[in-house]
């Protein structure tokens, strides 16, 4: 008896272990990213670095930053910054990522692309 108890404990700490590692994606790590803006009054171009970990995607100073990437490398993500709004969508594929964005600014709207490159 106590040998099955040791084992159930044991097999349900290996399927903790490896869900905790499936939750880990590919794209995980740092990332640089640049805006351009092609409609609108927003600046020309924004540059920054976010982390992703477990698909999240992060910004240490940010605090209104939402972000997710799929395991397929889709991206969602949204940010606010006092009276500017923005939010994109994407994909990520190995090394390199591209999207598009969109929001508001001092009343008015932008729009306008993106890059990302892994930070290695």
């Amino acid at each position: 008896m106590k040998k099955r108890l040791i084992a159930s404990i044991i097999g349900c700490a290996c399927l903790t272990l490896a869900t905790a590692s499936e939750a880990r994606t590919s794209y995980d790590g740092p990332w640089d990213l640049v805006f351009v803006t092609q409609r609108g009054s927003c600046d020309p171009t924004y540059n920054f670095s976010v982390n992703i970990n477990d698909g999240v995607v992060t910004h240490p100073n940010l605090v209104k930053f939402s972000g997710h990437v799929g395991r397929s490398g889709a991206v969602h993500a949204s940010v606010t910054v006092h009276d500017k709004y923005a939010s994109g969508t994407g994909r990520l594929m190995g090394d390199a990522g591209r999207g598009v964005w969109s929001g508001h600014a001092a009343g008015g709207r932008c729009s306008g692309y993106w890059t990302a490159q892994r930070n290695q």
